[in-house]
């Protein structure tokens, strides 16, 4: 079953959307851009902070560079993005949907959503695993 759906990866926080997935997710993305700086924003679900923490150490993990930008609405994250110096963008929000569910979306220089090749790229990064955790 594809991680990604038609809006980034979307779950209960705590039980689909992990910190765990949440650090895999980062750090995936992270090394999709190579160099950063990766700019995160975060609606006010009471799992936002976390995601977006767990989102930025994956990030972190492959030396890329973060800027955080805290609570702003997504259409102000992907503008932040479209006019900085970001490589990449990260929304923590699950938008429209119940308040336990949360999301990450990842939106490319642009401010857009990424590609759907690009997110099935990370996906694929995604399952392969850290490579810290290698045999």
């Amino acid at each position: 079953m594809p991680l990604f759906g038609t809006d980034g990866v979307r779950g209960v926080a705590n039980r689909d959307l992990t910190p765990e997935l949440a650090l895999a997710i980062g750090r995936a993305a992270g090394e999709s851009v190579g160099i950063g700086p990766v700019l995160v924003g975060r609606d006010t679900r009471r799992s936002g902070d976390m995601l977006s923490s767990a989102f930025q150490a994956g990030v972190h993990s492959v030396g890329v560079d973060t800027v955080d930008v805290g609570v702003l609405p997504s259409g102000g994250i992907a503008r932040l993005v479209a006019i900085g110096d970001a490589n990449l963008g990260a929304v923590i929000t699950a938008s429209h949907n119940p308040a336990p569910d949360n999301g990450i979306k990842l939106l490319g220089r642009s401010g857009h959503k990424l590609s759907d090749e690009r997110e099935a790229a990370i996906e694929a990064r995604i399952e392969q695993g850290a490579p810290w955790n290698a045999p």
